[in-house]
């Protein structure tokens, strides 16, 4: 009896001990279960992930590309408004050549002659001094008819060239049309500061001032 309770005794042992081997194999097999699933997992995720950085990276390339050509479609209209300035200024510059050119010309032909005119200013300037020193002479009419009839036609002819003489006498003094070559005092209280004597012509040829007049201002 006794023998048979330790035979007993050994195959419960034997049976727990296999059982307890089952049981850690078991254990094993579910651990490597796990550590397989989580590694695939985690592969799945690295997949994932690497193919979310494929994509950002393909879709940044291609707005690299669609601003490159979006730039290189846009650097032609840049030119053409670029081209399209110059040619506006380049107008402008000519046009505003053209009519200087214009005027210079026109203003060359009004002043045509202008030295053989100022030659001719102090014979007719003699003449008027001839007429007016006539004047304190008895009888001598017909000559000084004759002189008038040969200033008046200088007069006319200077006229018909665009001369006209600056009015000086008992005029405010003006710089710009007389000039002074003495000052005097004044026989008037309201001639102070004008002309109070002419001692030579000044004329205009048009609107260009060839001659001035030469004055005596009173103070």
């Amino acid at each position: 009896m006794i023998k048979e309770s330790g035979i007993c005794k050994q195959r419960e042992m034997s049976k727990k001990a296999t059982s307890k081997k089952k049981t850690e194999k078991d254990e094993q097999i579910i651990d490597e279960e796990i550590q397989n699933k989580e590694q695939v997992e985690e592969t799945a995720e690295e997949a994932k992930e690497d193919k979310a950085e494929e994509a950002k990276a393909e879709s940044s390339e291609e707005k690299k590309e669609e601003t490159q050509e979006k730039k290189e479609a846009e650097q032609p209209k840049e030119e053409n408004i670029d081209y399209k300035d110059r040619y506006l200024r380049l107008a402008a510059d000519f046009d505003n050549y053209r009519r200087r050119t214009l005027k210079e010309k026109a203003d060359l032909i009004k002043t045509a002659g202008e030295s053989i005119l100022k030659d001719i200013l102090p014979l007719v300037d003699d003449l008027e001094r001839a007429i007016k020193a006539f004047d304190n002479i008895e009888d001598a009419d017909a000559n000084i008819e004759g002189m008038r009839l040969v200033f008046n036609k200088y007069n006319d002819f200077l006229k018909n060239k665009g001369v006209k003489r600056i009015e000086a006498q008992n005029m405010d003094f003006n710089p710009d049309e007389h000039e002074a070559i003495t000052k005097f005092p004044a026989p008037d209280e309201s001639l102070k500061g004008k002309v109070i004597d002419v001692v030579e012509n000044g004329y205009y040829l048009h609107d260009k001032i060839i001659k001035y007049a030469k004055v005596v201002v009173g103070e």
